[in-house]
């Protein structure tokens, strides 16, 4: 979630580099059919990326994926959002849907905060702004809208009075709330680590609060196994009862990553055979369509 893809413009005019980019173990996991097997589990991964992708790139992405991020309002970092109104063209071309909203950072919600707008208030004025903008890309009701939580660790109180405001508007609407937060543990004291999702867990339950989806970003190697079309188990991540697993990101956190540091590209960043100018997040799921947005 924290890139921004290059232009597509000569994507079919350029060959494919992804056998040079990649070990030849890695290219031998591109699936066709963007879903595979595991015993009885169906599972179907999915990619998202800051920008959008281009109409002429969305062949070639469907014989990889079987799911697609799409952003309500401005990524992270972007100034535009070249999502809005394509729904309909990748619902043509057979994708399923991760809807996201993205959140606030920490210090934005403090800032607000100061200029006399509260953490409660903002979150449910940013609510507002995402089933409206859910509405005009025409996704139907009870649609999963997962809000970006960038940030990870346990979060400050302001944080949490942000993003509990904002996932009960959403519920209170014809639209269902999920979060998109970390799964990596973190220090939480002397012996104790936590993660963001198991904290706003914590807190919905103690709050008696309308159940949250839950997408949880973890790459770190393992349980993820980097940048493959091929996912590890979805059972795997860490954080039980999720509705997605994010198991690789681009660029990748060296920190975390160095024991699949050959499965991505030379510049960190994880690429699709045929699609070397594309850098993507990759996910898997036990549906071909995880917000239900058809």
């Amino acid at each position: 979630m924290r890139f921004s893809a290059l232009c597509l413009a000569l994507l079919f005019a350029i060959t494919p580099v992804y056998a040079q980019q990649y070990p030849a173990s890695a290219s031998n996991h591109a699936v066709t059919d963007a879903s595979r097997s595991n015993g009885a589990v169906r599972e179907y991964v999915g990619f998202d990326s800051n920008d959008y992708p281009g109409d002429q790139a969305l062949p070639a992405l469907q014989r990889h994926f079987a799911f697609v991020g799409y952003w309500l309002n401005n990524p992270p970092g972007e100034r535009q959002n070249g999502w809005v109104g394509k729904r309909e063209t990748l619902r043509r071309n057979g994708f399923g849907f991760l809807v996201l909203f993205n959140g606030r950072l920490e210090s934005e919600i403090k800032k607000a905060r100061r200029s006399g707008t509260p953490p409660v208030t903002l979150g449910a004025r940013d609510a507002t702004a995402a089933v409206a903008a859910a509405e005009r890309e025409h996704f139907p009701a009870q649609t999963i809208i997962f809000l970006d939580q960038e940030e990870g660790g346990r979060l400050t109180a302001d944080q949490s009075a942000y993003l509990l405001a904002w996932t009960e508007a959403v519920a209170k609407s014809g639209y269902l709330p999920g979060v998109y937060g970390s799964g990596q543990p973190v220090g939480d004291g002397p012996g104790k680590t936590i993660t963001t999702v198991q904290d706003i867990r914590e807190q919905v339950a103690a709050q008696r609060l309308h159940q949250v989806a839950m997408w949880v970003y973890q790459d770190a190697c393992p349980p993820a196994n980097g940048c493959s079309l091929q996912p590890p188990p979805f059972d795997s991540s860490g954080t039980p009862d999720i509705a997605v697993w994010q198991y690789a990101q681009s660029p990748r956190r060296k920190e975390i990553t160095a024991a699949c540091s050959a499965t991505y590209a030379a510049d960190g960043n994880c690429y699709a055979s045929g699609l070397p100018n594309l850098p993507l997040d990759l996910s898997v799921s036990g549906s071909a369509d995880p917000s239900q947005g058809r």
